[in-house]
């Protein structure tokens, strides 16, 4: 048995989710247990060994079976209203062990790219990027140009951008 969904999905949808909402289910809630049910159906369609077919009626079913099973979920949930600053204050501000990690891997190879640079190249970047002077202090400091200061890095910036990137 073979079932064109797109053309059922086009016919049906919008009955199986007022069908849904008749039931007591919101507007999203009844378009996502919609959408739940052709996917149900397309990853587990009735048996072969059926003999008769009507697939509005399979589909209302599914999506019938779905609304129970939400429902019943919903009701051993326990649902808090809760304002946003309540809610921000419960998240950990603390970023997560693996997140700790990448950065620590991504600081250290940073520090090697920056140990690859020559010498007034890095200089002049880091007087730039740590110190935050701007170019024409940089170039002051090292008595130098300020477009020569802005092409040491500029190409400061373009080495550690090819070595990092699609890390």
């Amino acid at each position: 048995m073979s079932w064109d969904l797109h053309s059922l999905f086009i016919r049906h949808a919008r009955d199986i989710t007022f069908a849904l909402r008749r039931r007591g289910l919101n507007a999203e809630t009844a378009a996502d247990l919609t959408q739940d049910t052709f996917v149900r159906v397309l990853v587990s369609p009735p048996a072969k060994t059926v003999t008769r077919h009507n697939p509005a009626a399979y589909l209302f079913r599914v999506a019938r079976n779905l609304g129970i099973d939400h429902q019943r979920r919903e009701r051993t949930l326990v649902h808090v209203d809760m304002s946003p600053e309540d809610f921000a204050a419960i998240a950990d501000p603390a970023p997560s062990p693996e997140a700790v990690v990448y950065d620590r891997q991504k600081l250290t190879l940073t520090k090697a790219v920056l140990a690859e640079l020559p010498g007034r190249t890095r200089v002049a970047f880091e007087m730039h990027r740590i110190d935050e002077m701007t170019i024409a202090e940089v170039a002051a400091e090292l008595g130098l140009s300020t477009s020569r200061t802005w092409s040491l890095i500029r190409d400061a910036y373009e080495h550690i951008d090819a070595r990092l990137t699609g890390l």
